[in-house]
């Protein structure tokens, strides 16, 4: 057995991921030295030093216990998870969603991780991968050039890369309510989302000015990779949206069904909506607005838009680089390193996707590096659990075409016997919960199911 008494546990990356792993195995009682290099190194994306920062959207996913967020949260709870904690208690009105101040959520993050008197909070870029016995990287979707670098001579081969995308934030004053309207879809739950009404004529117009914008210039560091312009297809800039048909966006992002605009009684041809971004409601974020056009015509094009004619934007939409690794060449299910015992990778870079999925591969990546730790073999987590199927999707996906991919109830084996179809996201929780209380009582799963692939 190996002796793992010389030293704390390096955990490379404070985001999600890191930070869940790293308070994974400091509640083990570990000791865990845990790598940031923000503020010192920034990134084009993130705003603030604090740890698990969070950058485009402060949802966190449908809490309803039958769709595939709620269910996610439920397995995280089962297993332990620290952070959805730290979530509830920064939460804001979103629904049926569970969205968060996400500055608020970064500050109690940041301070839990340094009062913990097992981890030591290292403000500092790592270059190389850890050859320590045991070690984590969480380094993220924008890992600096060196690690990048690093890890993809680890690998043998070169690591991806796309674009992700960032969404604007607009103060609630500078709307003008008269014309922007709350309510949720099909008036389920509270009106806790904004929604710009448009007729087809306004519609088609601002389709028009986003196609003719300017758009930003990539930069040099985001297209020294061959496949750089490969896209995200979770996260697509409205721009790129737009180019694929003048109808496209109002099937996405703008799709108006089950909003009623209470000046006609009826749907609008589109809608924008805008999602709380801060506890005290002072800040709408614009739901699937991620966008890559130069500053200037984003407050053009948006001020266009009906009661946005005075919008205050305290930040704009921007685009970057979001690296990860070939995961189904590397990563075992239980997130650890094919040829490489002990060595782990959580977050973004091993090519979950969603705040959720990040959080709950930290929580995975953290319980078996304690596995590690002690002296015994991690087990992958059943398929028949929707964070199971994930990790198993990750690591077992034809890997000629590898994408991100976000928990979703099509990861999921096939139900037996199968129920009908009004009761199979019930039945897919009640199951994933059974599955779930079993692994961890009896160290394996209840059922044997056919994986996910």
């Amino acid at each position: 057995m190996k002796d793992h008494s010389k030293g704390p546990v390096p955990v490379i990356g404070a985001g999600l991921a890191g930070s869940e792993a790293a308070l994974q195995i400091a509640d083990a009682g570990f000791a865990v030295r845990l790598f940031e290099m923000r503020p010192g190194l920034p990134t084009p994306a993130h705003q603030t030093g604090n740890c698990a920062e969070l950058v485009c959207s402060n949802s966190l996913g449908s809490k309803l216990p039958d769709r595939a967020a709620g269910i996610l949260q439920a397995e995280m709870r089962a297993l332990g998870c620290l952070m959805l904690d730290d979530a509830e208690a920064c939460s804001v009105p979103a629904g049926q969603a569970l969205a968060v101040d996400r500055d608020r959520f970064g500050e109690r993050v940041t301070a839990r991780l340094e009062a913990h008197p097992l981890i030591e909070l290292v403000r500092d870029e790592v270059k190389t991968v850890p050859t320590d016995d045991v070690a984590i990287i969480a380094s993220g979707p924008l890992t600096s050039e060196a690690l990048a670098n690093d890890i993809s001579r680890l690998a043998g081969i070169q690591h991806l890369s796309f674009f992700d995308a960032i969404a604007p934030v607009v103060t609630a004053e500078s709307l003008n309510r008269d014309i922007i309207f709350a309510a949720s879809r099909w008036g389920k739950g509270e009106a806790d989302y904004l929604n710009i009404p448009l007729e087809k004529d306004h519609y088609l117009a601002f389709v028009d000015a986003v196609l003719t914008s300017e758009k930003h210039e990539l930069k040099e560091f985001e297209v020294a990779d061959p496949r750089a312009k490969q896209f995200f297809e979770r996260c697509l800039p409205i721009e790129i949206l737009a180019a694929r048909g003048r109808e496209t966006l109002r099937f996405g992002p703008m799709r108006p069904v089950g909003l009623d605009d209470p000046r006609s009684g009826r749907w609008p041809y589109a809608v924008i909506q805008l999602r709380q971004e801060n506890t005290l409601g002072t800040l709408y974020n614009m739901v699937g607005f991620q966008t890559n056009l130069r500053y200037p015509e984003q407050e053009r094009i948006f001020r266009l838009l009906p009661g946005m004619e005075n919008a205050e934007f305290t930040r704009l939409g921007s685009m970057h680089r979001n690296t990860f690794v070939n995961a189904p060449q590397l990563l075992t299910s239980t997130l650890e390193w094919r040829q490489r015992e002990g060595l782990f990778l959580a977050g973004q870079i091993t090519g979950m996707e969603g705040y959720l999925g990040n959080i709950a591969s930290g929580l995975v990546a953290g319980r078996n590096a304690v596995e590690r730790l002690r002296g015994t073999t991690p087990r992958p987590l059943p398929t028949t659990t929707l964070l199971g199927a994930l990790c198993h999707h990750v690591a077992h996906s034809p890997s000629s075409n590898f994408q991100p991919m976000k928990a979703e109830m099509g990861l999921l084996p096939p139900l037996y016997p199968p129920v009908h179809k009004s009761q199979r996201k019930a039945a897919y929780a009640a199951r994933s919960a059974d599955e779930m209380a079993a692994f961890l009582h009896n160290g394996g799963p209840a059922t044997v199911a056919p994986p996910s692939s």
